[in-house]
């Protein structure tokens, strides 16, 4: 008998995950209560709540049942998890961008008080009292006056009878007890005992297992191959050439030659006999280096304004002192644990997928685009995703998956490997930014000069054209960027694009806040001040920032109005003062301790962070402790968030520390772990610090804004503990990484 690992762990489990797929809580009876598609109340008291993001370790399936459940007045313990199919009546469900509290909070608060209210007037009705003194709590409904009550099953039926109501207020928020505060991850057990389902793990019967050899080069082509010797390896089934994508690259195939087998590992062992010759395509020259000084040279030179206040040029023109440096960010990748993986069968005129998607509309959208159909046959169910940090919301393996079942005529399984993840993925975008900041006789910054030059995440929609960053790019920690000086500028330049451009957790902010945070940095080493000091200076006195103190036309701001969500100084200058009290900045400095400090305000949401950096036995640059505060306003379940800043820094260290892609001839130099460092156990801080700021304020993102300010910081604590100014990253490629 074959014992799998997860086997194993499963056999160790007791109880059922909870992660139903696709189930139509409105194909109710009439003993249910289904006010809508998220929400369905059942009369055995099953509370049926439905999870329309993907959760990739993130806990959206712990937040979101619980703001619901305690807008409805739900026991936890009768509450059931299902996952939504891909599908347009859920509204946006692309988990990204950390939206999936920000954007939704008033709408899913919305849902769970439109079944207490209709559960309430059911009681009120059978009872003949005014409903508005009736309180439901813990899946009963009570008249706190007469005593009476009654539990939610049982006033299902007459509730189910009763219209939608026109009007439903919200709980006052002191209602909320379980809001923010800590609760259990609800899918923990499913993890630890292995009954998880990833994207790997569905099985269908008659299911094939298939990988792809893809063009090594962007764009590239299969001028010719020989499938002989992949056929001969026992359990190979079939060797099928995938077309390339044809115009924009958005979120088609890449294309290449396909071997479909049994399983995975006859898959592989086909697919390395394959003998195949490639076209390289328009994308066969580029190099890194040759491109890296391109962008320098961009950055060097005037650019297209998009922010300005004052006259910098004259401001700079007559400055006691002028400090320029250049900063420069490297191609990324995402690295998730999970490798990409898609499952579909194709049965002629339907299309059903399961896969680890981040966005199973856009999935859906683009196999009905590429087999002929339409959306409504085509179903995609969203398992958990081990990781995803945007690379899974591009749903280019999940429609490699449905083409091939077409054309094999059987389920198939694409399996992306890591060297596959690395080499053929969506990358951050690399960007080069140069500032120049003039002082006055007293030190004090009265002109700020920032130029940018980077290929925009919009060349994948279009058709790889140089075009300049689009306005959601600039936003992120540029437009932004509150900076209480009184003439400034900001530039950019037209690059082109030479693989495809993508999201990465935190996006553009990445670059912007290791440039800004780490010239605030050196500002303070020229004046001899202390960094902190500097900081919040440039801040400025607490203040709301409008778009014409900013200098700009119009602010994107993550799609939400300046109203609700402004450029707060004062909160930006909490979040500083209050991480380095918690690092005992001045005192923990004079001891000769080597610290960073780096704030930046993204997805809404303002993060500082302190490291401290020391040399390993080993020799080598290591941060042993991190604090991070962060005012994100209301957050639901602060266990989860402060799993997602402490996961923040460790992905945030891994970038400064290691993150690198490179190219040559067009084709990507890495190839997995071993020349794609991520952070280990022994390198990671023995205590990150977590400080959530208690607010009212409405909830901003959570899952990317701890990643920016971290890099920064560790450049920042690597030039205090060491006199060496790290302006490019990774830390890794300088000499001062290893004494």
């Amino acid at each position: 008998m074959k014992v799998t690992r997860r086997t194993f762990l499963a056999w160790l489990g007791v109880a059922t995950t909870g992660f139903a797929l696709g189930v139509d809580v409105e194909a109710a009876g009439a003993d249910v209560l289904a006010p809508g598609p998220f929400l369905q109340l059942g009369a055995d008291g099953v509370v049926t709540i439905v999870v329309a993001r993907s959760e990739m370790g993130q806990g959206v399936r712990s937040s979101i049942p619980l703001l619901i459940g305690e807008e409805l007045g739900a026991d936890p313990a009768h509450v059931r998890l299902v996952q939504a199919d891909g599908d347009p009546r859920y509204g946006d469900q692309n988990t990204d961008g950390s939206t999936s509290i920000r954007k939704a909070f008033h709408d899913l608060r919305l849902v769970g008080a439109t079944a207490r209210t209709l559960l309430v007037q059911a009681a009120a009705g059978a009872w003949g009292v005014p409903a508005d003194r009736l309180v439901a709590r813990d899946s009963i409904v009570t008249d706190p006056v007469t005593g009476q009550s009654a539990t939610f099953a049982s006033l299902v039926p007459a509730a189910a009878a009763l219209p939608l109501p026109a009007n439903v207020q919200l709980r006052p928020d002191a209602e909320l007890a379980r809001v923010g505060t800590d609760q259990p991850l609800l899918d923990a057990h499913a993890y630890v005992t292995g009954q998880a389902a990833y994207g790997a793990d569905v099985r269908v019967p008659g299911m094939q297992v298939a990988v792809l050899a893809r063009p090594p080069v962007f764009g590239g082509r299969v001028l010719r191959y020989d499938p002989t010797a992949a056929l001969a390896v026992p359990g190979v089934r079939a060797v099928i050439e995938v077309p390339g994508f044809s115009g924009a690259p958005k979120f088609q195939p890449l294309g290449g030659v396909a071997v479909v087998a049994d399983h995975t590992w006859a898959a592989l062992r086909g697919r390395a006999a394959l003998v195949i010759e490639w076209e390289g395509g328009d994308h066969a020259s580029y190099d890194t280096p040759t491109y890296d000084a391109e962008l320098s040279r961009l950055v060097s030179e005037p650019g297209k304004e998009f922010r300005k206040r004052g006259n910098v040029e004259e401001a700079l023109a007559g400055a006691a002192r002028v400090v320029d440096a250049e900063y420069h960010v490297p191609h990324l990748v995402h690295l998730p644990m999970e490798p990409p993986a898609a499952l579909a069968r194709f049965d002629g005129d339907r299309c059903e997928v399961w896969a680890c998607t981040q966005d199973p509309q856009t999935a859906r959208s683009e196999i009905a685009k590429q087999l002929g159909l339409s959306e409504a046959d085509v179903t995609v169910h969203v398992t958990f995703l081990g990781g995803g940090f945007g690379r899974k919301s591009k749903p280019d393996f999940v429609v490699e998956a449905a083409y091939l079942a077409r054309a094999v005529g059987a389920p198939v399984r694409v399996q992306w490997t890591r060297e596959d993840e690395i080499r053929h993925a969506y990358y951050h975008s690399c960007a080069t930014q140069r500032i120049a900041a003039g002082l006055d006789a007293e030190g004090r910054v009265v002109a700020w000069r920032q130029r940018v030059a980077f290929p925009s995440i919009a060349s994948i929609f279009i058709t790889m054209l140089p075009i300049g960053p689009v306005g959601g790019e600039l936003q992120q920690g540029l437009l932004d960027l509150a900076l209480d000086v009184p003439n400034v500028r900001f530039e950019s330049s037209h690059v082109p694009a030479h693989v495809r451009i993508g999201w990465m957790r935190a996006v553009h902010n990445v670059n912007s806040a290791f440039a800004v945070q780490s010239f605030v940095d050196e500002l303070a080493t020229a004046t001899g001040r202390d960094p902190r000091d500097t900081l919040l200076e440039l801040v400025g006195p607490p203040r709301l920032w409008d778009e014409a103190a900013l200098g700009i036309g119009n602010l994107p701001n993550y799609d939400q109005p300046l109203a609700t969500h402004p450029v707060d100084a004062g909160r930006l200058r909490a979040v500083i003062e209050r991480v380095t009290a918690s690092a005992d900045w001045t005192a923990a400095r004079k001891a000769g301790r080597a610290l960073g400090l780096a704030a930046h305000r993204s997805f809404l949401t303002v993060v500082a962070v302190v490291v401290s950096v020391v040399r390993s036995p080993e020799g080598r640059l290591v941060v042993d402790e991190a604090w991070i505060s962060a005012d994100a306003g209301v957050t639901i379940n602060t266990d989860r968030v402060r799993a997602q800043l402490e996961g923040a820094v460790i992905f945030g260290i891994t970038t400064a520390m290691y993150g690198e892609i490179t190219a040559k001839d067009g084709a990507i130099e890495q190839r997995g772990f071993r020349d794609h460092h991520l952070l280990r156990m022994p390198e990671a801080p023995r205590r990150i610090h977590v400080d959530l700021v208690p607010s009212t304020a409405p909830p901003a993102g959570v899952g990317e804004p701890g990643v920016p300010p971290v890099a920064p910081a560790v450049a920042n604590a690597v030039f205090a503990l060491t006199g060496t100014r790290v302006r490019s990253l990774p830390l890794c490629r300088h000499a001062v990484f290893t004494a």
